[in-house]
Order: C-alpha cells, then structure tokens, then sequence
C-alpha cells in the first residue's frame, strides 16, 4: 500500500506531462493508425514517445556555451603548448648544430690577427665542417635591435664572433678545442650553448606542465558545470524517472536519454570552441605571414619562431573537442545512475 502511495502523485504528474506535450487530434479527422518516421504511432493509436530531457531548453543553450568557451581555452592552451613545444626543438636543432668563439679586444692584442688565428685553429679541429667569422660591420649589427640604428660603436670594445658550423658525421672534443684556444689565443673563448640548451629544455618543459595543469583545471570546472545541469535535468522530471523506475524500466534505459542529450549539447559545444580555436590559429599564421615582412616581425621570428601549428597540433584540437562530448554524456550517465541507484 505505501508503494501505490508512492506511486500516485508521480503518475499523475506524467500524465498529465504527457497530455500536456501531445495535443489532441481534430474531431473531424478520421482516426486512424498511422506511423510517424522514426517507427512510433502517432494519430488514433499509440502517443508519441516523448523525451525525458527537453530538446530545446535555458539550460541547455547555456551548457552550450559553458561548454564552447571551456573547449575554447583547453584546445587553446593545449595548442600554445604544442606550438612553443615546437619552436623550442627548432630552437635547439638550430643551436645545437653550432658553436661560437668570442675573440674580445685587447690592448696588448691585435684583433684581427687573434680573429684569423682562431678562425684557422676553428677550421683544422675535427668535428668542424665549417667556421666563418664576422666582420665587424656584421658584429656591430647584431647590437642594432637593442641599440638602435645611426651610433657610432667604433669606440665600444665590440667582440668579433667566429660561427663553427658542426660536422653531423664526426663529433667535435669541445673540452680540446676550448684548451687550444686558451693556450694558443688567451682573448677567445668558446660557447657551446650549453646553458641556453638547458634553460630552453626547462622552459619548454614548464609551459608543458602548466598547460596539463590547466587543461585538468578545465575539466573538473566543465564535469562540476555537467553535474550540475543533469541535476536541474533530473529535478524537472522526477516524477517521471521515477515512474519509469518502480514499474520496471531498466536503468541504462533511463540514463541513455540523459546521455544522448547530454553528447549531443557536447558535441555542439565541443565542435563551437575547438572550431573556435583552428580559426584564431589560422588567423595568427595569416597575420604572422603578413608580419613577418616587417623589422619587427623579423626579430620576433628569430626569437619565438613562425607562428605557424603543424597538422598534429590541429588534430590534436579535433581530437580533444571530441573527448570533451564524449565526457559530457559519461558525466551525465554516472550521475544519473546514482541518483538510480539511491532509489533503490
């Protein structure tokens, strides 16, 4: 007798939910079976299946655009990574196939004889496939982006800078050839970039690790936003579910209607964000195309690179987009199936 109690106002409720969304057939129509597209009965013979979540909702076009703007910045941060992760080993390709000597200005030395000296003991050690050294027009050129353009620097003490291009076939003795040169040449000093290598390798493995950070930030913000909206959901048609529970219905039934909604809102938010995110892409390729042309440009390309993202990096945004939809309807399922399970 407390089970039919029970019972009795959820019943009523769908009921009247039902005659409420199915409006009556014409009276001068002739009543008659007919079949609706999807294979139910509509007209005279049996009502159309209603859905358990509504189709067009608040709620819904809300967790939409919760949805598109948290897809927005997780594919935005993942893509940033990825294209510093990038330049980072174009980076260190480019600087690790070359090693520098500094011949500085002294009084007691003359520097183009110290030049030519160490650029001849450059070109005689093994591993070297090729040394070329800066004159001194080129070396007082590399200081314009920071001086400026129209100085005079011949009185400043400007090194002369000896670029050794590495043989990928013999391995250059650093520690030998940086002995030659403190015997030999006491103003040249040798650079192999080692320490920019290591902090290069460090900051790109930052940017990795604050970028997975943040990803996981934006999934358990969108999972507490899913929860949520399948509560209010759930609370709009509690009666129902409940009906549909104590007469037999089986729960994967009842959790499948909230999870294909659920997919569906996150794959129109997921394809709205990542979509989103291709596009700012493609524009900063276009403008840094454009850009490049300018001094400006030039200097920010050796700095960080093109600001170009590679084909992985775009189906990495694709491939994320759709993890988030399929994590949307995962969510919505697990939180119907507890609610279920609580009825029990």
């Amino acid at each position: 007798m407390r089970f039919s109690l029970r019972l009795l106002p959820a019943f009523s409720a769908f009921r009247r939910q039902r005659d409420e969304q199915t409006p009556p057939p014409p009276r001068d129509s002739l009543i008659e079976a007919s079949s609706s597209p999807d294979g139910e009965r509509v007209g005279g013979g049996r009502q159309r299946e209603t859905s358990l979540v509504p189709k067009t909702s608040i709620a819904g076009r809300s967790l939409v655009t919760v949805i598109a703007i948290m897809t927005f910045l997780a594919t935005l941060g993942a893509g940033t990574a990825m294209l510093i992760a990038d330049a980072s080993r174009e980076w260190r390709g480019e600087v690790s196939r070359e090693v520098t000597i500094q011949v500085h200005p002294s009084g007691n030395h003359d520097l183009e004889a110290d030049t030519a000296a160490a650029l001849a003991l450059a070109r005689a050690t093994p591993g070297v496939a090729d040394a070329r050294a800066f004159t001194r027009g080129e070396s007082e050129a590399l200081l314009q982006p920071w001086l400026g353009t129209g100085l005079d620097l011949s009185d400043l003490p400007v090194p002369r800078l000896i670029v050794i291009a590495l043989d990928s076939t013999k391995p250059l003795d650093v520690t030998a050839l940086r002995q030659q040169l403190a015997a030999k040449i006491p103003t040249a000093s040798l650079d192999d970039h080692r320490l920019w290598l290591e902090r290069l390798d460090d900051m790109a493995r930052s940017v990795v690790v604050i970028a997975v950070l943040f990803f996981l930030l934006i999934l358990v913000a969108m999972g507490f936003a899913i929860a949520f909206a399948t509560q209010g959901a759930m609370a709009g048609n509690r009666e129902i579910i409940e009906v549909l529970h104590f007469v037999g219905a089986a729960d994967g039934y009842i959790a499948r209607q909230f999870q294909y909604r659920f997919l569906h809102l996150g794959l129109r938010g997921g394809a709205l964000g990542g979509g989103a995110t291709i596009l700012l892409f493609l524009f900063g390729e276009a403008f840094s195309s454009w850009w490049r042309a300018t001094p400006a440009g030039d200097q920010m390309q050796l700095l960080f690179g093109s600001f170009s993202l590679s084909p992985k990096g775009y189906a990495v945004i694709i491939l994320l987009s759709g993890l988030i939809a399929i994590l949307t309807g995962f969510v919505s399922r697990e939180i119907v199936f507890r609610h279920l399970r609580d009825l029990n």
